[in-house]
């Protein structure tokens, strides 16, 4: 995997970017040598929306309340 200096990526981010798209090949920037961040081709089976779609089943009422008024009385 290829690493690149902060410094140098701050300078060619645009670069960077295009080719870790066309390479498809990651690309990890270090501060002080240290790895900070991995920059990665973006992928549309990776997006957080629709994630557990298909794996998640719901039982029941998920928007009404879970505790009766009388039950609520007793708490409050």
């Amino acid at each position: 995997m290829k690493t690149m200096a902060a410094g140098s990526f701050k300078t060619h981010c645009l670069a960077v970017m295009d080719e870790v798209l066309a390479k498809r090949e990651a690309i990890v920037i270090t501060k002080r040598g240290k790895p900070v961040v991995k920059i990665v081709p973006a992928d549309q089976k990776d997006e957080i929306y629709g994630f557990h779609k298909g794996k998640v089943k719901i039982h029941g009422d998920i928007v009404g309340p879970i505790l009766t008024p009388e039950e609520w009385g007793d708490l409050y």
